[in-house]
């Protein structure tokens, strides 16, 4: 669950070390491979597993080297957390340094298995993972029954990293990240994508995406694209749908890499629907969730 090196720090202080129950803040994340039925469908039960452990293997590499806790495999899905059973100060960022570094190991990843398949004649399937990381207060400790039990977290912060993985499919992205863990790492190329009440929540949320770290925050063309976002997204949480949609095609055009091209298509048609149905007067933005 942790690294070799985490574990030496362990022996060296093991009054550090609670397993048997205590309230931290934690940074959770969820990952989740995505079209995975269909993945596995192609596949014979052997190649699944060879499948999974190609692509879980390094993406738990990742969790460890950031400090990070392998909490559990949930068949195509990982959660892990930072800031448990040790301290880390710098929680928020290690996972999102986490999540940055597994997209990028994506593509050897996904060279391999296209080299595999290939190798033994059978269809190639890219694998594209979800992720969504938020931090709060979680109980954290060794849960479970006298017969098999766990080290853990539980808490509505674990519930809404969960919720926001789930949603990076409804607005095609790759990465969710909730506004806790957004306080830590405002140095980051952050964007922010909406206001939702997830499914289980009655109060909203800020929910953003994350591009790159630092050095990408400080480029001119990262600045101008998230200038140009949030100038679409007040004018469309103003009401102002007119002018959201011309904003909206300033920022699709600064998007030069496309990486926001199916968000930018998901607000489009929000908004050619509330010019044509215009949203009840007392509307304040936040997008209903209705899916996990």
């Amino acid at each position: 669950y942790i690294s070799p090196d985490f574990m030496k720090e362990l022996t060296r202080d093991p009054d550090r070390l609670s397993l048997g129950g205590e309230i931290r803040d934690l940074t959770v994340m969820f990952t989740d491979i995505r079209n995975f039925t269909t993945i596995s469908e192609s596949m014979t039960p052997e190649e699944l597993i060879n499948t999974m452990n190609d692509f879980l293997t390094p993406m738990s590499d990742v969790v460890m080297e950031t400090r990070g806790t392998i909490d559990k495999y949930m068949g195509d899905a990982v959660m892990a957390f930072w800031n448990a059973p040790l301290d880390d100060e710098n929680h928020a960022r290690h996972a999102c340094q986490a999540a940055l570094t597994m997209q990028s190991v994506l593509d050897p990843i996904n060279a391999a298995l296209k080299a595999k398949a290939e190798k033994e004649n059978r269809p190639y399937y890219e694998l594209q993972a979800g992720i969504g990381i938020n931090s709060g207060p979680c109980s954290v400790g060794n849960m479970g029954s006298k017969q098999r039990f766990a080290y853990s977290a539980l808490g509505d912060a674990v519930n809404l990293a969960s919720r926001l993985e789930g949603q990076t499919k409804s607005y095609g992205l790759k990465l969710l990240v909730g506004e806790e863990t957004v306080k830590h790492i405002e140095d980051f190329a952050v964007i922010e994508v909406d206001r939702i009440q997830v499914k289980g929540k009655s109060e909203p949320v800020s929910i953003f995406t994350l591009l790159g770290g630092p050095d990408l925050a400080e480029t001119e063309d990262f600045q101008i694209l998230r200038e140009r976002h949030m100038a679409m997204l007040n004018a469309y949480r103003k009401g102002a749908f007119q002018t959201a949609l011309k904003e909206l095609e300033s920022a699709r055009a600064a998007d030069v890499h496309g990486t926001l091209a199916d968000l930018y298509m998901v607000f489009e048609l929000r908004i050619k629907t509330y010019i044509e149905t215009p949203p009840p007067g007392d509307w304040d933005g936040v997008y209903v969730a209705t899916s996990k």
